[in-house]
């Protein structure tokens, strides 16, 4: 029989362990994020992103003024202009690496920012998850090994 305290320690274990093996499995492969931001009057927003081979982006920003700063690897699109109105940035990555997207407000108005990135995770999030789910494991077992009772002459 499990007493009280080990029975909430393997529990606690089986949902640490559950939680880390979930978001194991869900960062793996190609990630999508679509994006619908507003940036204020004299703000930016930036992002950065690793992408590999072949992946779709697509980004549009709809304002009175603003720079858009565009970097993809290699001879991939490079963009350091000013806008007005409106602009849509559609590419194929080239070559894997990271890309990056500066978008500032210079205009007088709010700036809309919409799009789709497809990017693959950080791979130190991939370990991160990997030893969440080992703690997990771990609480499990210490847990069981307080209902191991001592045999005789010990």
């Amino acid at each position: 029989m499990l007493s009280k305290k080990t029975a909430i320690g393997i529990g606690a274990g089986i949902v640490i362990t559950a939680i880390g093996v979930a978001s194991l499995i869900l960062s793996l492969g190609t990630q999508t994020q679509s994006i619908e931001e507003t940036v204020g009057i004299g703000k930016n927003t930036v992002y950065k992103f690793q992408a590999q081979k072949h992946f779709h982006e697509l980004v549009n920003v709809t304002g009175s003024s603003f720079h858009v700063k565009l970097k993809t690897p290699s001879t991939g699109l490079q963009v350091d202009e000013d806008f007005k109105k409106e602009i849509s940035f559609d590419w194929y990555s080239l070559e894997d690496g990271q890309h990056r997207i500066n978008v500032t407000n210079t205009g007088d108005s709010n700036l809309k920012v919409a799009g789709k990135l497809e990017f693959v995770n950080d791979p130190i999030l991939f370990t991160y998850h990997a030893v969440v789910a080992i703690a997990g494991i771990i609480i499990i077992g210490i847990s069981a090994g307080f209902t191991i009772r001592k045999p005789r002459g010990f």
